[in-house]
């Protein structure tokens, strides 16, 4: 299966300017090197069976003929072969002349683009030369390199969902481009077969606007650039190749190379087909313009053309994701800050374990007060030792408190469980679900109470990890008055903390920094006989960075599981074998769906990215579906 992939090849090619048959020669090498590289898609740059740069040969008829002698050999050349070839050409129909994409799959010729913005500027003369595609009020018949085919605007039909729209270069330019209202019309791949020039800074600016169409139209986009081989006489091309997929930059070629370029790139057209379906800005404009089924197979697709990012929420750049981190935190801090302000709360009650996620929840606490120029000793820090407390926890815990300057108070929660199990007639030698959740609801009771005893606004610590798997005890850690977490994965949470020990003084920072070389554990289990944590959560359920990694692709995108399966081998590739893979995906599946429960009565709390499980926003789902289908 190919699970929504194809692999698409933006190509930049050592012709010879007016020399079609050489030119038409150098094609093939590009469709034979596309083909070694199981590339179904190749387009090649604007005009590349002549060369762009022919200028008034384009008058003379020997050029014309040449064209589409060229084009006719090209399409026999990848009959019967699993490609779709995009060629440009100078198209002669009813005495004018047109720049044309000619679309060439392993049956021959089965539509013609023509450009419909001709550059007629500065450096451009293509007035002088070449009709505009708008002269087509509507799909025409054609016959033309031996096939009886369409010019006009056309769509083409690649299958499994596929749909590729075409344009050239100038058509990327303007206002308006061709592009836009082809994604409207169910184009979720753009070919642009161009010829832009260099100068200094273009490359940047043309880079910029390739990712930014790719965004604005929830589509790929194939860019394919004249070479340095087109004439040099007033201007130099440099030969870029793009493919961007949504505004991200897949893969990009080396310029001002003397030779042959094929920029490869796996495109996810399901990824960009499900960002569709959750945005209603794209109409169903189907009957506007022709559609044609272009002969593809697309059977396998080996995904080395693509990259699979094993931390999705979390950016590799440093740089990046340290604006990241900020932008978070202040979207956290601002959501708490209005909160305590709208209710009129005199501060805020914090549970603190020691642990990463109410560390963080401490954090953005202490940022809210800042922002309403309230003091930090507004800020209750419980911490509540129980049967599974390490010492560890505990001193970074009451250290980091004292740090950063909140108020204190420190109530152990063993005996009231105690009492409580034994009300409950509940063995407390028996450490069962039963014995674990005691404590954490003995935690949220307490904590409701110093808010309401001390009129302030108890604040959730639980991540959007733990709520995708439902690691949290119902009606315990679950339940707030206000969650800053609820939409930051663990894989995240993490450099978070980070981000404020960096920039923290040293005393604060080194806690925070052993809090971050601290395991994830809920303490619920006595320690190992060293005092150590012996709960530790990834043990019990699995690797978070695998959760985070399946829970992304599945509510982002609503991905079937063979698919998750198969990206999630390629990111954590010498890390996790499929056997491992598989038994986590099927743990994460099972847990999110029977947890839904839980989260369809989760407290406010604010969006901080593009997943969130909010049953009042991004995730309605019913709490009694059943997962047998998607495990």
């Amino acid at each position: 299966m190919n699970y929504g992939f194809i692999k698409t090849a933006a190509s930049s090619l050592k012709l010879k300017v007016a020399d079609v048959s050489f030119n038409t020669s150098i094609i093939k090498e590009a469709i034979d090197s596309a083909l070694e590289k199981n590339v179904k898609l190749l387009v090649t740059p604007e005009l590349s069976v002549t060369g762009y740069t022919c200028a008034d040969l384009f008058f003379a008829r020997t050029l014309l003929i040449e064209s589409e002698r060229a084009v006719a050999e090209l399409a026999d050349y990848i009959k019967g072969k699993d490609i779709v070839l995009l060629v440009g050409a100078p198209v002669p129909f009813f005495n004018k002349l047109y720049n044309c994409a000619v679309v060439i799959d392993k049956d021959g010729v089965k539509g013609i683009v023509p450009k419909k913005h001709l550059a007629n500027y500065n450096e451009f003369y293509e007035k002088r030369w070449f009709a505009s595609g708008f002269d087509f009020k509507e799909v025409q018949s054609i016959s033309y390199a031996g096939f009886d085919t369409q010019i006009g605007d056309i769509v083409f039909d690649l299958g499994s969902g596929a749909i590729l729209g075409v344009e050239l270069c100038e058509d990327l330019w303007v206002p308006n481009p061709p592009s836009s209202f082809l994604a409207l019309c169910g184009a979720n791949i753009i070919a642009n077969l161009s010829a832009s020039d260099e100068y200094v800074s273009k490359a940047q600016y043309r880079r910029e606007l390739v990712a930014n169409q790719s965004a604005r139209c929830v589509c790929a986009y194939v860019y394919s650039g004249a070479s340095v081989f087109e004439s040099t006489t007033d201007l130099v091309f440099s030969g870029a190749t793009l493919v961007c997929e949504n505004g991200t930059v897949l893969s990009e070629g080396e310029r001002f190379k003397r030779e042959n370029v094929l920029t490869v790139a796996d495109v996810d057209v399901e990824r960009l087909l499900s960002q569709r379906r959750s945005n209603m800005s794209f109409e169903n404009s189907n009957d506007k313009i022709e559609y044609i089924k272009l002969n593809l197979e697309n059977k396998n697709n080996d995904l080395e053309n693509r990259f699979v990012d094993s931390m999705p929420f979390v950016p590799s750049d440093n740089e990046k994701r340290a604006q990241r981190c900020k932008e978070i935190f202040a979207i956290q801090a601002s959501g708490l800050a209005k909160r305590i302000e709208h209710v009129g709360s005199n501060g805020v009650v914090v549970g603190i374990s020691g642990g990463l996620d109410s560390t963080l929840a401490l954090l953005v606490s202490v940022s809210a007060m800042k922002l309403l120029g309230k003091n930090n000793s507004d800020i209750l820090g419980v911490t509540m030792p129980g049967f599974g407390t390490t010492d560890r926890t505990y001193q970074n815990a009451i250290d980091l408190m004292k740090s950063l300057g909140v108020t204190i108070k420190e109530i152990s929660i063993k005996d009231a469980c105690v009492l409580h199990m034994k009300d409950i007639e509940h063995d407390s030698l028996v450490k069962d679900i039963t014995y674990e959740n005691t404590q954490a609801r003995e935690r949220t009771q307490i904590l409701f109470d110093l808010a309401n005893k001390h009129g302030k606004l108890l604040v959730g610590t639980g991540d959007l990890s733990e709520l995708a798997m439902g690691w949290c005890t119902y009606n315990g850690d679950h339940m707030s008055m206000y969650g800053v977490n609820a939409s930051v994965p663990k894989t995240l949470v993490k450099y978070l903390v980070e981000y404020v020990a960096n920039v923290s003084d040293k005393k604060t920072a080194d806690i925070l920094y052993d809090v971050l070389d601290t395991p994830v554990s809920p303490e619920l289990l006595p320690p190992d006989e060293n005092g150590n944590i012996a709960q530790k959560t990834e043990d019990n359920i699995g690797p978070y960075e695998l959760h985070d990694f399946f829970l992304y692709n599945f509510v982002r995108f609503g991905f079937e599981k063979n698919k998750i399966k198969r990206l999630a081998l390629k990111a954590f590739d010498g890390k996790y074998d499929e056997r491992t893979i598989s038994k986590w995906l099927a743990v994460f599946t099972k847990r999110f769906f029977i947890s839904q429960f839980k989260r369809s009565c989760i407290p406010d709390s604010p969006k901080v990215g593009s997943v969130s499980l909010s049953p009042r926003g991004d995730w309605r789902m019913p709490s009694d579906a059943s997962f047998n289908a998607f495990i």
